[in-house]
């Protein structure tokens, strides 16, 4: 019973239904080719197991959690995706506060959900998009050099943070729901994601951090920091 209440809690991301779509029809022509088109049906046998195997990471890939924060928000700061934390460091912000800030990074894999949670509630202040390199997402010069969405929000306190949607080697595009002016609650999603990539959030200093490197995150569950 336990086990069906999980499955109906899961759904698949509206970021993938073209790319799902367009690859079942993709892979039905292929297997249909290769069943009609030659005497051996070894060829057809082998590319339908491989098949099978990508479109079930595909579906794996676009798995859209539904989940509670139900917990007291104030001052909380809850991770904004799936992954493994990454870096928790002191550094200079150059491109919004232009300050010393602390920031966690968490990176995602492949195999983890990619969908984006707002950590705070509050207000978005500001949204924009920097192209950049395609480097791996685990590396520290990702945060920098990579092609990047940041958005920054204000909580009901005053307090200012920022998330920063990081492109990876795979991961081509980054969706960003989040507009200026829009106000944000935990539980609703940021943005997405596709194919491996990263999430920085930028802290004041002095906040409390409850994460610890190379632990795994849950999005919209796990709580990194309190302000």
């Amino acid at each position: 019973m336990a086990r069906l209440k999980r499955l109906k809690n899961i759904r698949l991301h509206r970021e993938g239904t073209n790319t799902l779509i367009g690859g079942l029809v993709a892979l039905i022509l292929l297997n249909a080719a290769l069943f009609f088109g030659f005497d051996s049906k070894i060829p057809f046998y082998i590319v339908l197991i491989a098949s099978i195997i990508v479109y079930g990471i595909l579906v794996n890939f676009f798995r859209c959690p539904i989940r509670l924060f139900g917990k007291d928000t104030t001052r909380v700061v809850v991770a904004p995706a799936d992954g493994k934390v990454v870096a928790i460091e002191e550094v200079e912000e150059t491109e919004y506060f232009h300050d010393r800030r602390l920031q966690v990074s968490i990176f995602m894999s492949l195999w983890n959900v990619h969908a984006n949670w707002f950590p705070v509630d509050g207000t978005v202040k500001k949204v924009w998009h920097k192209n950049g390199r395609y480097m791996a997402a685990w590396l520290p010069k990702s945060s920098t050099d990579n092609e990047r969405a940041s958005v920054v929000m204000e909580t009901p306190e005053g307090i200012e943070i920022m998330a920063t949607q990081i492109a990876g080697a795979v991961a081509r595009r980054i969706v960003t729901y989040a507009k200026a002016g829009d106000d944000c609650y935990i539980d609703e999603h940021l943005g997405f994601i596709k194919f491996g990539s990263r999430v920085d959030v930028f802290l004041p200093l002095g906040t409390k951090i409850n994460v610890t490197m190379g632990q795994l995150t849950t999005g919209n569950e796990t709580i990194i920091a309190n302000l």
